[in-house]
């Protein structure tokens, strides 16, 4: 039952990839629109842009980021160890004695 859990929420963390894109398509369609409407600021509007690109791309950098940690951190009790023990061991080699 953790096994599914964990591959679902796996997968719910990556669909922040697909609001990212959609995030993007956002930025970059305003960003047109400006420059549409008033050419004479479209540097100022492209710094805009950049930043909202930037700002998006943060944000889907964090959904592989915790599908990593949803699939690998929270491991069964029928794997050995929790969190706990698991860095404890890893940091100290000498408990394992």
């Amino acid at each position: 039952m953790l096994e599914g859990a964990k591959s679902m929420g796996a997968g719910a963390a990556t669909i922040a990839s697909a609001g990212a894109a959609v995030g993007i398509g956002n930025v970059l369609s305003s960003s047109i629109h400006s420059v549409a409407r008033n050419p004479s600021l479209a540097k100022q509007s492209f710094g805009y842009a950049i930043l909202g690109f930037a700002l998006t791309e943060a944000i889907a950098s964090f959904a592989p980021m915790m599908a990593f940690l949803i699939s690998s951190v929270f491991r069964s009790k029928k794997e050995g160890c929790l969190l706990y023990e698991t860095a404890s061991t890893s940091f100290f080699p000498a408990l394992l004695k």
